[in-house]
């Protein structure tokens, strides 16, 4: 899948959930054996809901080690959404149940607080089957938790649009207003709680 010198030793790292308007912004670290049998790794955007979940139970099965960390919207707030991301992908990568001797990161930014040398790759996550095992596994947890809003307020329609502000998305806060789960330094929240729109 690449031409990258990957070892059992290192693991993938990845973000899901950094655009959207609401919610936990997750990471995922994942370590895989020599040999592994996940057909259909890639990143991923590029698969179905239904591979995903497949995917993502078979990764938690053979891998070698596996984390999924989250940075919630308060701390969203506080450090910026980068800095959350940052935060998550460093959770991630301490909550391995063994410590990697290096980290592939998608994207271009290390964390500061990693331990161990890291490596950034652009695109990674459609390079890299590593970096491919933790996108499916911060996604996965990503939806999860839409999901479990999706129960707790119907009306925003997060099992559609999985909190990215799309214009469903923007109707719904237009019209009942920014919950405490909505992140509020991203604009468009920022807008409803500037006018006193909140949920009740």
């Amino acid at each position: 899948m690449n031409n990258y010198l990957i070892l059992p030793s290192h693991a993938g790292v990845d973000e899901a959930g950094r655009g959207c308007l609401v919610g936990s912004v997750f990471a995922a670290a994942v370590m895989l054996p020599e040999h592994y049998a996940l057909t259909g790794l890639t990143d991923s955007k590029k698969l179905s809901e239904k591979k995903r979940d497949l995917l993502a139970a078979q990764i938690k099965e053979q891998a070698v080690a596996w984390c999924v960390a989250s940075a919630n919207p308060q701390e969203i707030l506080q450090y910026n959404i980068l800095h959350a991301t940052m935060l998550a992908m460093t959770r991630a990568v301490q909550g391995l149940a063994m410590q990697p001797e290096k980290v592939w990161i998608d994207g271009n930014r290390v964390p500061k607080d990693l331990t161990m040398p890291a490596e950034t790759v652009v695109k990674g996550d459609a390079k890299i089957a590593l970096i491919s095992a933790a996108s499916i596994l911060a996604k996965t947890a990503r939806d999860a938790e839409m999901y479990a809003l999706h129960e707790r307020y119907p009306q925003y329609g997060f099992a559609q649009h999985k909190g990215y502000g799309t214009a469903a998305h923007l109707a719904a806060l237009q019209q009942f207003g920014a919950l405490p789960e909505h992140r509020a330094d991203f604009a468009p929240v920022k807008m409803m709680l500037a006018q006193g729109k909140l949920f009740e």
